[in-house]
């Protein structure tokens, strides 16, 4: 666009904009003549990405803001009242600083639109949400929510009336309806959402902890493990704690300065337990009280972090190994015959393994617990098995059927669950990952990010895919590249959980790599993992592995042109 295009957009907007904070925001703008701001604020509309929205928080069509919450949410009315589908629809929220004004607004049009809401009146994890929507059988569930994103972040996040995020074609029907909604200051939103006849408070505290404790297995906890665990100033606090105890961990810690939501996330640099830093708290507070463990969950409680002591203090363990973990766990205490176990494809290929040494269903998905959920229930409507546990790299675990998502409360209890076996053995879950490393190989995972922000960040992400997907190198981090798959042709030959997508691997002589665009965020990812078999010192074979895995991550970041 040029400047009286640009201008002109801008000032559209703010005739559509019912909140004058933000219109205030894009007119002060205007009046600067900030064009290149300008230009990315207005950059288009705000797209559904990973089953919703996810953006920063500031005025345009670009963004997230209460214009932009109004008009998807009328976009979502519309395809329900298109389906003949009138609710409940259940809506909660995360403790973010907009939140509580998005969440009013989301009610507000959902009951001007005649839809039966049922809504959770206090900040909730969103696996509690997600909970709710299968408790319901809800025709669909919205959670305001920007997970572990940076404070200025917020995000929308739909699910289904079969309780999972949303998938194509809903996706695309759903954006399609938005994009026919006018301004949002037209859209009708009733005016006491909160009191009106359609719209009710949910409070699921007994409901999802009864369910927790008659479906995770049955061992009970052990005051003598001792816990540290921090929500990282998000939601989870009470609904972790509360969990635990309720399956006898008594002796739990908490970080006392991260424990209240707070959408500042004050003590942290950035609010995702994967991040460097983030769990130094915690760890300080374990080093003090001698803790066996040291929990964490992502603000909106639907990740888990560990971290285990080691000679040197203590060590967090990967996504994958938390993975692997759990699931050999969950083996081997389950009755089920024909067990299905689902990762994805960014994850360890080291679960496939364990799966086939018991003979248990492994499947492999896009990233996402949408398509993990999907393929569950894909495979248990054929009588393929029964659904135990399914995991993504990036700190997300499915460990029980109530909730179809990820859900760091659940995970977060049979974590505990797994170390206090351990404890009561002489052991430590480190003695079991060898264990498992033994049996399977050592296997390693690593993930490298670059950031692109701005108007060109995307179109050079692009660049980059086009680059990877169209050539191949001969040799990785001095590792033979042995073959590749493009994810974005070969569709119609897989199946639908693994549908067309942004994503190159890479083979490799012991590993593979893989690299994508992030679905949520400007960066471009790249994820590295390799295996052999297990040598006498498994601590130096992990170190070499892993030294060997950044060396591949490395050369294919520059092989991209993004390094």
């Amino acid at each position: 666009m040029n400047r009286s295009e640009l201008i002109a957009a801008a000032r559209a907007w703010i005739a559509g904009d019912p909140d004058p904070e933000t219109r205030s925001e894009l007119e002060a703008l205007i009046a600067a003549d900030d064009l290149t701001e300008l230009a990315d604020r207005m950059a288009g509309t705000l797209r559904f990405g990973t089953a919703g929205l996810r953006g920063r928080v500031e005025a345009g069509s670009n963004r997230m803001n209460r214009a932009t919450v109004i008009r998807t949410t009328k976009g979502v009315a519309d395809w329900l009242a298109a389906h003949g589908r009138r609710g409940p629809v259940v809506v909660g929220r995360d403790a973010r600083l907009s939140s509580e004004a998005f969440m009013a607004d989301t009610v507000a049009v959902l009951v001007a639109a005649g839809i039966d809401v049922r809504f959770l009146p206090e900040p909730t994890p969103t696996p509690v949400i997600a909970y709710a929507a299968r408790k319901l059988e809800a025709d669909a569930a919205i959670a305001i929510t920007a997970s572990h994103n940076p404070p200025a972040d917020n995000g929308y996040k739909v699910y289904g009336s079969n309780a999972v995020q949303i998938i194509p074609p809903v996706d695309t029907e759903i954006a399609s309806a938005i994009d026919r909604v006018g301004r949002a200051i037209d859209v009708p939103r009733a005016d006491d959402p909160y009191g009106h006849p359609l719209s009710a408070p949910l409070d699921l505290w007994d409901a999802y902890m009864a369910d927790l404790r008659r479906l995770l297995p049955p061992e009970r906890g052990s005051d003598t493990l001792d816990i540290v665990y921090t929500p990282l100033h998000g939601v989870g606090g009470p609904w972790t704690t509360g969990a635990l105890a309720r399956f006898g961990f008594t002796a739990v810690h908490t970080v006392a300065d991260q424990f209240q939501p707070d959408g500042r996330f004050p003590t942290v640099a950035f609010p995702n337990p994967e991040e460097p830093g983030a769990l130094d708290l915690a760890e300080t507070l374990a080093a003090r009280v001698s803790a066996d463990l040291v929990i964490a969950n992502d603000p909106d409680t639907d990740r888990l972090a560990v971290s285990l002591p080691v000679a040197e203090g203590f060590r967090k363990l990967t996504g994958n190994q938390i993975g692997v973990l759990l699931a050999d766990f969950l083996l081997c205490h389950t009755d089920l015959e024909r067990p299905i176990l689902v990762n994805t494809v960014v994850s360890s290929p080291m679960l496939g393994a364990v799966a086939e040494a018991v003979g248990a269903v492994h499947v492999v998905t896009l990233t996402g617990f949408k398509w993990i959920w999907n393929a569950v229930l894909d495979l248990e409507a054929a009588g393929e098995g029964r659904f135990l546990f399914a995991y993504e790299e990036a700190l997300g675990y499915s460990v029980w059927p109530a909730v179809r998502d990820k859900d760091g409360i659940s995970a977060a209890v049979v974590f505990a669950q797994l170390a206090a076996e351990e404890a009561a053995r002489g052991r430590t879950v480190w003695d079991r990952l060898d264990d498992l490393y033994r049996r399977f190989g050592v296997w390693v995972s690593v993930q490298h990010s670059v950031v692109r922000p701005g108007p060109g960040g995307t179109e050079e992400i692009e660049a980059a895919m086009t680059r990877l997907g169209s050539t191949r190198p001969s040799t990785l981090g001095g590792l033979t590249v042995t073959g590749i798959e493009d994810y974005r042709i070969g569709a119609e030959r897989r199946p639908r959980w693994l549908p067309a997508t942004p994503l190159v691997e890479y083979r490799l002589d012991g590993g593979r790599a893989l690299v994508r665009p992030s679905g949520t965020e400007p960066k471009l990812k790249v994820y590295v993992d390799l295996g052999e078999p297990a040598r006498r010192d498994l601590r130096a074979q992990e170190a070499a592995l892993t030294a060997t895995a950044d060396a591949v991550a490395l050369d294919l970041v520059r092989f991209a042109g993004v390094s």
